[in-house]
């Protein structure tokens, strides 16, 4: 029902239920944090509340492996999970689906006929499990239905509200999520009338005053006046309630309820295929963002600022929620991870030994000891939002970091044996070629690093600094990506308020051609390499070991002693060549090596590969194996110091 028809027979004979929907193609191996967490904040208040995982028996009935490719495998700029809905949405359209398939997959990204055919038969699936929703679910118990649509879950959840709205016209439809956040759910709202309300932005405080409300029968007036809501007017007309008021107080916040993940899971006969995460939620916002948003970011689109749990609750929450729900491994939901987490949550979870691996996104500029810190928490696997190993796009993009910082980076991980998840983009309005070619030249020195997990062009996304002011940067055109016409058959204007990822036209760089697929190529051939070898450092106390198997060494085995192991340990992190001239100096006053010296010695290591440099700045590449750092008796003869200590 609409917050403004009157109650259905028997309504208030029994408490007003809620059911929280998640539908295809949300992720199958963990659970829907948002709704977890407003599932107990409703229950928190005497509201009844269930979450109803229906992504999950779909993804049963299709095959894991089916519904994994449709989610992860296709490029996601094709939102094909969606279009698979499209049909039980609209109706049959031929046109646009040929046009869908032939044109937009085939033609533009290349999907295979095979791949196209095999999508077919997964639409074919859709409309015969939306009948198993209509028919297994018991929807009459229920007063008002909310679907969390986050990434390719819109038109699934659209198909299934369209059919409840028809069969219990009282129902009240309810709908949130990224989707639907600022002017998308306005528009969405707009043109789906059987969506009654839509939460826009943060609901934790939005969503139990609208159910109180709805349930208490107050009048639409009282309704409007909630915060963070779209709503229609007694014309019919879609209007902003205003923004939601952002949690502050992060302590305050309920502990997700993951049962009905873990029950669907169980009773779909998917448990044995699927290694659940479970999801954590430290902080909002991005600390990094408010003071310099990247410029293709488009997280946190109705405000960046930076809330964080204490490390003491942070523990506590992840101890009850590995103790109800055992698992190997939580993934941290956050866009950054707060630096103060280094003195009160880390040490903490170092000496509760729970157990389980974690993933965290970081900054790139994390010190020896901090990454250190992170391992022996737990913290197998790191985003840290790397992006390029190009200082100057780096800038161009207000990433805070540098290519050598990046690269610092990936060697502390290789050491501790923490794994990185990382993109290098391209595509970055302004780069030139010497851009490229400067990471090129970069890749045969660092190739035995963590490689990136993947490389693409740089995005428009809503929400970011090019979306907000993309004159700014040079770009034009800007329009949503096609596959949305295929989604939503509406008109330009429409479509511009839905999207959330854009292309655009920016001009051709001034610098020379630039050869994206040599870069692409070389990539490519470091993440796919199975063997890149090492640069390993073993150090005596008096000389300093090199051994290096990467391809194309000079050497295998370099021997460096005196003012040459003295300069290289010094820069195990970066440093000045003026530093290092300076240290030497005072190490071996005897050698009477000048600044011109050293900076030759310095050239030297560089040409050789077992150091990289930007500008003066200088990084040497060999890593201590994890085995022989950690090796009794050996650890401290072979962990870096800095030079001015021996």
């Amino acid at each position: 029902m609409s917050p403004t028809a009157a109650e259905p027979p028997g309504a208030r004979a029994r408490a007003f239920r809620t059911a929280l929907v998640s539908m295809p193609w949300g992720a199958v191996d963990r659970p829907a944090l948002g709704i977890s967490l407003l599932k107990s904040g409703l229950t928190a208040r005497g509201l009844a509340c269930e979450i109803l995982y229906l992504n999950v028996p779909f993804a049963a009935q299709l095959g894991i492996a089916t519904y994994n490719w449709v989610q992860s495998s296709l490029p996601h700029v094709v939102f094909a999970g969606d279009w698979a809905f499209t049909e039980a949405l609209y109706g049959p359209r031929p046109d646009s689906d040929r046009r869908y398939l032939d044109e937009h997959l085939g033609g533009k990204w290349g999907v295979s006929a095979a791949d196209r055919g095999r999508l077919e038969q997964v639409r074919n699936a859709t409309g015969p499990f939306l009948d198993w929703c209509m028919a297994a679910i018991d929807w009459e118990a229920y007063d008002a239905v909310g679907f969390t649509s986050t990434f390719e879950q819109n038109i699934a959840s659209l198909a299934l509200a369209q059919r409840l709205k028809a069969r219990w016209p009282e129902l009240v439809i309810l709908f949130g999520g990224a989707n639907w956040e600022g002017e998308m759910g306005r528009e969405l709202h707009a043109r789906f009338p059987f969506v009654d309300i839509a939460c826009s932005g943060e609901a934790d405080e939005t969503l139990p005053l609208l159910v109180t409300a709805l349930a208490e029968g107050a009048p639409p007036a009282a309704v409007a006046a909630i915060p963070g809501l779209v709503v229609r007017d007694a014309a019919g007309a879609s209007v902003a309630t205003g923004a939601p008021r952002p949690v502050t107080a992060m302590d305050a916040l309920p502990i997700p309820d993951y049962a009905d993940y873990f029950a669907a899971l169980d009773a779909s006969g998917a448990a044995a295929e699927v290694v659940p995460t479970l999801l954590l939620e430290t902080s909002r916002g991005c600390w990094w963002g408010a003071k310099s948003h990247c410029t293709f970011c488009g997280l946190n689109g109705q405000g960046m600022a930076y809330r964080s749990k204490t490390g003491a609750r942070a523990l506590a929450e992840l101890k009850e929620l590995v103790g109800k729900w055992p698992t190997g491994f939580v993934s941290v939901v956050d866009n950054i991870l707060d630096m103060k987490y280094f003195k009160t949550f880390f040490p903490a979870l170092i000496e509760a030994d729970l157990n389980v691996g974690l993933f965290w996104e970081v900054k790139a500029n994390l010190s020896r000891e901090q990454v250190a810190s992170l391992a022996r928490a737990g913290v197998t696997r790191i985003q840290p939002g790397i992006e390029s190993l190009s200082t100057r796009l780096l800038g161009m993009m207000r990433k805070g970091t540098t290519a050598l910082r990046n690269v610092q980076l990936l060697k502390r991980c290789r050491e501790n044996g923490v794994m990185v998840d990382w993109n290098h983009l391209y595509g970055v309005p302004g780069e030139q070629a010497e851009d490229y070619a400067a990471v090129r030249a970069l890749l045969p020195a660092i190739a035995f690093l963590p490689a990136p997990s993947a490389y693409g062009a740089i995005r428009l996304d809503r929400f970011s600094p090019y979306h907000h002011d993309p004159a700014a940067y040079g770009l034009h055109r800007v329009r949503p990506v096609p596959a949305y016409a295929a989604l939503y058959p509406f008109d330009d204007a429409s479509l511009a308020r839905i999207a959330y990822y854009f292309d655009f036209e920016q001009p051709e760089s001034d610098g020379g051609a630039i050869d994206l697929d040599g870069f692409i190529g070389e990539v490519a051939t470091w993440m796919r390499d199975p063997d890149p070898g090492a640069l390993n450092a073993f150090d005596d106390g008096a000389e300093l070991r090199l051994i290096d198997t990467r391809r194309g060494a000079p050497a295998r085995t370099v021997r460096l002693s005196g003012p040459a192991r003295t300069a290289y340990r010094l820069c195990d992190e970066i440093t000045s060549a003026a530093a290092v001239a300076e240290a030497v100096e005072r190490a071996h006053p005897e050698e009477r090596l000048g600044a011109r010296a050293v900076n030759a010695l310095l050239d030297h290591m560089t040409s050789a590969r077992w150091m990289i440099a930007d500008g003066d700045l200088y990084l040497s590449l060999a890593t201590v194996p994890p085995a022989v750092s950690a090796a009794a008796g050996l650890g401290k003869n072979m962990s870096w110091e800095r030079a001015e200590r021996l």
